[in-house]
C-alpha cells in the first residue's frame, strides 16, 4: 500500500449535519486509565519482540496477523491508531480525524505508542477507515495503522480532562475550523444558512476583542496575514492595525467569547514565522470596533462597502499587493504564507508528516523552539542577491556597503559596478536576510542620495577573473570575522530594527569612559545630541544624532573602531530614543 495526503472533507450532502457541541462535549484524553482502556478495547499491545529462532518469529508474526485481523472491529465512532511515534501530539493525532468530520475525543498514549479518537458520527469515522484501508497513514515519517476500537465511545478522566492546554485549543479550533468548513460547503451547494443567535450576528461584547502585539517582528506583518491566522478559530468580524511604542498592533473582534477565547489560548506565545513576529495576546477593553475605512490598516468584514480612506493609503495597498504578487509568483500570496498548505508541513513545504490536509489550515504548529512554534512560513523568493542603485558613487565603497547592509544580514559578497558605479550588487548569507535588507532600506538616504533596493535576477556575486579590471569594485567578505548573524539562533535577530536617529553601541570596555565614546565620534565630524549608558549593562550605550542620514553615515564609519586593545566598538539601530 502507498501513503497518501489526506482527502478533502467529506460534502455536507453525503454527511449528515454534526449535531450541537453539546451533544458531544470536547474532552482531552490523558494517560490515567489507559491500561484499562486497552484490556477492555480487545486490542493487542504490540511491544518489540525479543530475538527469537527464526520459525518462533514467523509464528509471532503469523498469531500477530491473526489478531489483527480479529481486531478490525464492527464500525464504531471510536478509532484504534497504532504504531505513532513518540513525541506525536493530540494535535496530529486530531488532524488525521479533521477531513472526515468533527473530532470529540483524543487519547495520546505515549508509552505505549498508541493513540483513540473519536469521532462526532460512526460514518466519520468508517470513511476514515475505509480510506486509510486502501494507503497508509503517516505521522512523523512513520507510518500508523488506523482500524475501529471495540469501543463505542472514548471515556477519559474528566477530573484531568483540562490537563493539556494547547490540546484542548486544538480540538476546539478543529471544531471550529470543521463547522466553518462544512458551513463554506453548504453555502457553495446553494443552502441556506442561519446564524445560530436567531438571524443577527454578534456585533461586540465583553472579551470578544483581542489585542495583539507582535514582538521582534523581522518581517513585515499585513492585515491579510492575520486574517488568515485568526480566522482559523472563529468568524473575524474587524481587524484594525496600528504602530504604538514602537511596536506593531493590531485589535481583532470575533463575534462571541468563545472564538475569542479559542484563538487567545492556541496562538498566544506562537510565532508566525520560525524564530519571529511572535504573538502576544490579551482582551481589549472594547467591546466593538468602529472601522470606517476598508484599507491596508484596517478592516470591516462585516461592511465590504466602506470606502478606502484617502487615496495614498490605497495606492500603498495596491503596492503592496503588487509586491507580493511578484515575491510569490502569482497570485497576492503564496498558499503557504497563507496556511493553506499541508496542515503538518513545516516551513518553505518540507513535510513533517508525510500528510497534508489541502482544505484547513496548520493545526501542528512547526517547532521553532521547546516554547515557540511557528505558524506558517514567509513568502520569501530564493533570491540572495540585491541590486543597489542611486548611490553617492564619490563616497560608497564595497566597505561601507557591507557595513551597512550588514545590520540586516551577514553579506558575502560586494560588488559596484565597474560602468555604473552608481549600482552595486550585494549578496546575501540567505534570503530572508536579503528581504529585511530591502524591506528597511530602499530609499533609504546614504551619503546624501535616496539609495534603492530590489531582488536583482542574478544568483549569486561573481569575482572578477584574472586579468580583468576592477579597481577594487569586488569585494568578497564570506570568511569576515564581521558577520552579526553566524551562530544559528542568533540573538542579534531579535535586535534589528530600521534606521533611525538613535545607534545602539555595544562592546564598550570599562576603562571607556561617555567623554571617551563622544571624542571618537567628534573626531570624525559627527555631532552627538544625546548620550547614556544602560544602567544595568555599561557595555552598552545609546547615542542620538541630529538625523537618521547622519545615524547612517556613523553606523558606516564607526562600527568596528577600536576602542581599546581587545575591543572593537558595535553599531546597530536602536528602537528606543533618549
Amino acid at each position: 500500500m502507498m501513503s497518501c495526503p489526506l482527502p478533502l472533507p467529506l460534502l455536507p450532502a453525503l454527511h449528515p449535519q454534526p449535531a450541537l457541541a453539546s451533544d458531544f462535549p470536547i474532552h482531552v484524553g490523558i494517560k490515567r486509565g489507559s491500561d484499562e482502556l486497552l484490556s477492555q478495547s480487545g486490542v493487542t499491545v504490540m511491544a518489540p519482540a525479543a530475538p527469537h529462532h527464526a520459525d518462533n518469529n514467523n509464528q509471532d508474526s503469523a498469531a500477530k496477523k491473526v489478531k489483527l485481523e480479529q481486531n478490525v472491529g464492527k464500525p464504531s465512532r471510536v478509532i484504534h491508531i497504532r504504531n505513532i511515534p513518540n513525541e506525536t501530539t493530540e494535535a496530529e493525532i486530531i488532524q488525521l480525524g479533521l477531513p472526515f468530520g468533527r473530532v470529540t475525543n483524543v487519547l495520546v498514549l505515549k508509552g505505549k505508542n498508541q493513540a483513540f479518537l473519536e469521532m462526532a458520527e460512526e460514518i466519520s469515522a468508517v470513511a476514515m477507515v475505509a480510506y486509510f484501508g486502501g494507503c497508509v497513514a503517516q505521522l512523523r515519517g512513520r507510518a500508523v495503522y488506523v482500524q475501529f476500537s471495540n469501543h463505542k465511545e472514548l471515556k477519559t478522566d474528566q477530573t484531568h480532562s483540562n490537563a493539556s492546554a494547547s490540546a484542548q485549543a486544538a480540538l476546539q479550533a478543529a471544531q471550529a475550523i470543521s463547522n466553518s468548513a462544512g458551513a463554506a460547503l453548504v453555502a457553495g451547494a446553494g443552502a441556506a444558512l442561519q446564524p445560530a443567535n436567531g438571524g443577527t450576528e454578534i456585533q461586540g461584547g465583553p472579551n470578544t476583542v483581542l489585542r495583539v502585539i507582535i514582538e521582534h517582528m523581522l518581517y513585515p506583518i499585513v492585515l491579510d496575514v492575520l486574517y488568515s491566522i485568526f480566522q482559523r478559530y472563529g468568524k473575524v468580524l474587524k481587524i484594525v492595525t496600528f504602530t504604538k511604542n514602537n511596536s506593531f498592533q493590531a485589535l481583532i473582534q470575533y463575534p462571541d467569547t468563545v472564538s475569542a477565547q479559542t484563538a487567545k489560548t492556541a496562538l498566544d506565545g506562537q510565532n508566525i514565522y520560525n524564530g519571529c513576529c511572535t504573538l502576544r495576546i490579551d482582551y481589549s477593553k472594547m467591546t466593538c470596533l468602529n472601522v470606517k475605512y476598508n484599507n491596508d490598516k484596517s478592516r470591516d468584514y462585516t461592511n465590504p462597502t466602506l470606502p478606502s480612506g484617502d487615496g495614498d493609503a490605497h495606492q500603498l495597498l495596491t503596492r503592496e499587493i503588487e509586491k507580493y504578487t511578484i515575491m510569490t509568483g502569482g497570485g497576492v500570496l503564496a498558499p503557504q504564507f497563507l496556511g493553506l498548505g499541508s496542515g503538518l508541513a513545516s516551513p518553505y513545504g518540507v513535510g513533517v508528516g508525510g500528510v497534508g490536509l489541502p482544505a484547513f489550515g496548520a493545526l501542528t504548529l512547526t517547532p521553532a523552539s521547546p516554547a515557540l512554534r511557528a505558524l506558517t512560513a514567509p513568502p520569501l523568493p530564493l533570491a540572495t542577491v540585491l541590486l543597489v542603485s542611486n548611490l553617492n558613487e564619490e563616497m560608497v565603497t564595497p566597505d561601507a556597503l557591507f557595513t551597512l547592509f550588514g545590520v540586516y544580514g551577514d553579506v558575502q559578497r560586494v560588488k559596484i559596478l565597474y560602468n555604473k558605479k552608481d549600482s552595486a550588487l550585494i549578496q546575501m548569507a540567505e534570503p530572508h536576510q536579503a528581504h529585511l535588507a530591502m524591506t528597511h532600506m530602499d530609499k533609504l538616504r546614504v551619503f546624501g542620495k535616496a539609495m534603492r533596493v530590489m531582488l536583482s535576477k542574478h544568483q549569486t556575486v561573481q569575482l572578477p577573473k584574472e586579468g580583468q579590471p576592477d579597481a577594487g569594485l569586488t569585494r568578497d567578505y564570506s570568511q569576515s570575522p564581521l558577520h552579526r548573524f553566524k551562530k544559528p539562533g542568533s540573538k542579534n535577530y531579535q535586535n534589528i530594527y530600521p534606521p533611525s536617529a538613535t545607534l545602539h553601541l555595544s562592546n564598550i570596555p570599562a576603562t571607556v569612559s561617555e567623554d571617551d565614546i563622544k571624542e571618537a565620534f567628534t573626531k570624525r565630524g559627527f555631532t552627538i545630541k544625546a548620550f547614556k549608558f544602560f544602567p544595568k549593562d555599561r557595555k552598552m550605550a545609546l547615542v542620538q544624532l541630529p538625523s537618521i542620514d547622519d545615524a547612517v553615515a556613523a553606523l558606516i564609519k564607526m562600527h568596528n573602531y577600536q576602542l581599546s586593545e581587545s575591543n572593537h566598538l558595535r553599531v546597530s539601530f536602536s528602537k528606543s530614543s533618549i
